[in-house]
C-alpha cells in the first residue's frame, strides 16, 4: 500500500484545507524558511501509531481556535482482501470503503482537549435507506434487515458472517444511490478498535526523522536502535538464557540450603526463619555503546558524523520493522537531512535516499531548500510552498513551477553551458571522468578520431534525466538552440533499470541522442587487475556486470565508494579499456560500446 495524498486543515499555519499529492517514489518538498514544509511531515506523524509527534492546543489554527484540525491520507495499491469483522475475508470495495477513485482515504479529525480523534473511513457508500446504515448492524440487526427486504437465506453465501448478509442486502438493494460519506469506525457495529487495528495494519510505517534531532548515542533517539538490537539478539538466544538462568537460580538456591542446614547446627530457630528465595527474576543488561577509530564514541565526533550515523541507525530501525513484518511497507520522511553535512555528503545523501524511495515497499518524502539538494530530486515528485496571503499555497506539476521553485532556490544550470557548441547530460562527477578519460585513452589509441571535448561537446552533470537541474541545463540549451545528449548508467539489476530504459526510449521517440550503459554503472567497467595491487581486505577481488562494483571495490580497497572511478578508472589504458568496452551483439560480432557512443555523440556539431 502507498501513500498518494495528504490532507491537512486548521493545522498551525493551514487554515484552508491542503491538499499535497505524493510521488510513489520520492517526493521533494521546497520553499523558503516557515511556509509550512515542516508541518505537513509532522501532520503525518501525528496520523499514523508511534509517532513521536503529539496534537496539542499550539497546533490548532489561531483564527479558528475552536475548529477541528483534519489530516487525512489516501491510500492506493491496496490489498486484494481484508478481514472486516469476525473471520470474513472480503475487500474494500465489496464493503464500499473506498472514494469515487478507489483509493483508501482515512480522515481523522482533532477536536481541541480530546486526547483520541475520530476516525473515519471517507468512501462513496450506499445512501439509499436500508442499506446506508449496515457497517454499524451487529449480524442480528443484519438478518431482520435482510428478511425486511425479502432476501431469501439462498442469497446469503454464509450466514454466519455479516460480510455475506451486507453483500446480500446490498445487492437485493439495486440502485444503492452511492454518495460521498464520511463513515466513523467508532461506529461500527463491530469493536471499532478492532476494525481500526486490521485497517492500520496494512498501513505503511512511517517514520520522521527531524532537522533538530539529537545525535548522541546516549541519547533516547540513538540508544532505541541499538537497544532494540540487544532486545532482538536476547529474543532469539530465549532458550539457552533461560537454561541459564534456571541453572544459576537452582545453584544459588543449593548454596543457600547449605548455609542454612550449617546454621541449624548453632541456632536451628533462627535457621526455620530463613526462606531462600529471589526477590525479582534474573535481569540482563547490556550497555551499549558505538565507537569509532581510537575508541572515540559518537558523542564525542563532529556533529556531522554524528547526524549521519543517526539517520543510518534510524533507516535501520525502520526497515528491521518492515522486515519483521509488522508494518507491509515504509514511508521515510527526512526534515532537511543536509543539516551538519558537508556538500559532498549532501548530495551522496540525497542520491541514497532517491534509491531507497525506488524500492517496491518504500517511498521517501524530503523537505529542503539547499538549491543544491533540490537541484537532484526528481521533478515529477517536486512540490513547492509559498505564502499567499498568509496562507500556504501548494504547487505542482507545470514547467511555471519549476522554473518558480528553481528561481526561488537557485538552481543554476551549468555556467558553461551556454558557451558549448552541444552538451553531454551525465549523471554525476563521476561521470565526467569516466567520459574524458575513456575519450581520451581511446583517441591516443586511434579508435576515435578527437574527443567530444575538442569538438565542442561539453559534459555537464544534471544529476540524472528528470531532475530539476536536468530540466534547468535543458530549457537553457533549448534557449539558446544548442544540441545536447543524455548518457545514463543503467544500474542493470536493480529496481531503476527498467525506469531509466523507459527513460530513453522516450527520448529516443523525441529525436534526441540518449545512450545508457550495458554494464550497471562506470565502476563495472574496471578491470579487476587494475584494483588487485591495491586490494587490502578479502584477497582477490571480482564482479559481475550487475554487481554494486564501486562497494565492491571499496569495501576491498578500504576507499569511500565516491572515490573508486576516479582512482582505478584513471589508471586504465586504451587497451584495457577496449577490453572493458567489448560485448558480442545479435550476430555474435564483437563491438566496442564506449567507442560507438563516442562515434555517434561526435556528429553532434
Amino acid at each position: 500500500m502507498k501513500l498518494k495524498e495528504i490532507g491537512i486543515k486548521n493545522f498551525r499555519g493551514y487554515k484552508a484545507e491542503a491538499r499535497v499529492p505524493v510521488d510513489v517514489n520520492v517526493t521533494g518538498i521546497t520553499g523558503r524558511n516557515d511556509v509550512g514544509k515542516s508541518t505537513i511531515l509532522e501532520a503525518l506523524d501525528i496520523f499514523f501509531p508511534g509517532g513521536e509527534t503529539a496534537i496539542d492546543k499550539d497546533d490548532f489554527n489561531v483564527s479558528e481556535p475552536d475548529g477541528s484540525v483534519e489530516i487525512r491520507c489516501i491510500f492506493d495499491g491496496l490489498p486484494t482482501e481484508i478481514v472486516i469483522d469476525e473471520a470474513s475475508k472480503t475487500t474494500l470495495a465489496g464493503e464500499h470503503l473506498l472514494n469515487a477513485r478507489g483509493d483508501l482515504e482515512i480522515l481523522k479529525r482533532y477536536k481541541r482537549g480530546s486526547k483520541e480523534p475520530s476516525t473515519y473511513i471517507v468512501a462513496a457508500h450506499p445512501s439509499k435507506a436500508g442499506a446506508e446504515d449496515l457497517h454499524t448492524l451487529k449480524i442480528t440487526d443484519l438478518k431482520k434487515r435482510a428478511k425486511e427486504l425479502g432476501v431469501a437465506d439462498a442469497e446469503v453465501s454464509d450466514a454466519r458472517m455479516s460480510a455475506s448478509w451486507r453483500a446480500a442486502i446490498w445487492t437485493k438493494a439495486g440502485d444503492l444511490s452511492k454518495q460521498e460519506r464520511e463513515l466513523e469506525i467508532g461506529k461500527f457495529s463491530t469493536d471499532s478498535k478492532t476494525i481500526q487495528d486490521k485497517l492500520f495494519r496494512q498501513l505503511p510505517l512511517f517514520a520522521l526523522f527531524k532537522s533538530d534531532r539529537e545525535s548522541r548515542d546516549s541519547d533516547p533517539q540513538a540508544k532505541n536502535p541499538m537497544q532494540n538490537a540487544v532486545t532482538q539478539a536476547k529474543e532469539e538466544l530465549r532458550a539457552e538464557i533461560e537454561r541459564i538462568q534456571d541453572e544459576i537460580q537452582k545453584r544459588v538456591l543449593d548454596r543457600a540450603q547449605e548455609t542454612l542446614e550449617k546454621l541449624k547446627d548453632m541456632d536451628p530457630a533462627l535457621a526455620s526463619q530463613l526462606v531462600p528465595r529471589f526477590k525479582k527474576a534474573p535481569t540482563w543488561t547490556f550497555d551499549f555503546a558505538l565507537d569509532g577509530e581510537g575508541d572515540i564514541p559518537i558523542n564525542k565526533r563532529g556533529s556531522g558524523v554524528r547526524r549521519l550515523i543517526l539517520l543510518n541507525f534510524f533507516r535501520a530501525e525502520a526497515e528491521r520493522r518492515v522486515d519483521g513484518n509488522e508494518a507491509p511497507s515504509v514511508i521515510y520522511a527526512f526534515e532537511e537531512p543536509e543539516t551538519s553535512q558537508h556538500p559532498t555528503n549532501q548530495e551522496m545523501l540525497v542520491r541514497a535516499l532517491i534509491q531507497v524511495g525506488q524500492r517496491h515497499n518504500c517511498q521517501v518524502l524530503v523537505t529542503t531548500h539547499v538549491p543544491a539538494l533540490a537541484g537532484l530530486l526528481p521533478v515529477d515528485g517536486l512540490r513547492f510552498i509559498e505564502k499567499k496571503e498568509g496562507q500556504p499555497e501548494i504547487r505542482f506539476g507545470s514547467d511555471d513551477v519549476l522554473s518558480d521553485i528553481a528561481d526561488s532556490l537557485g538552481v543554476l544550470p551549468d555556467p558553461n553551458a551556454s558557451s558549448a557548441k552541444g552538451l553531454l547530460l551525465v549523471e554525476g562527477a563521476g561521470d565526467i571522468v569516466f567520459v574524458r578519460h575513456a575519450a581520451l585513452k581511446l583517441k591516443e589509441g586511434g579508435h576515435i578520431p578527437q574527443t567530444p571535448e575538442e569538438r565542442g561537446i561539453l559534459p555537464v552533470i544534471i544529476g540524472g534525466c528528470g531532475n530539476l537541474k536536468h530540466w534547468r541545463t535543458k530549457k537553457l540549451a533549448d534557449q539558446f538552440g544548442i544540441p545536447w545528449a543524455t548518457l545514463l548508467d543503467s544500474d542493470l539489476g536493480t529496481p531503476e533499470e527498467q525506469k531509466n530504459r523507459d527513460t530513453i526510449a522516450e527520448l529516443h521517440k523525441l529525436g534526441k541522442r540518449a545512450y545508457i550503459t550495458k554494464k550497471r554503472e562506470p565502476e563495472n567497467y574496471i578491470l579487476p587487475e587494475v584494483v588487485a595491487p591495491f586490494v587490502k581486505v578479502g584477497g582477490a577481488v571480482a564482479y559481475m556486470d550487475t554487481d554494486d562494483a564501486k562497494r565492491i571495490i571499496g569495501a576491498a580497497t578500504m576507499r569511500r565508494q565516491e572515490d573508486v572511478l576516479e582512482k582505478f578508472w584513471q589508471l586504465m589504458t586504451a587497451e584495457q579499456i577496449r577490453r572493458a568496452e567489448k560485448y558480442l551483439d545479435g550476430n555474435g560480432d564483437e563491438r566496442f560500446e564506449l567507442t560507438e557512443i563516442f562515434s555517434d555523440l561526435l556528429t553532434l556539431v
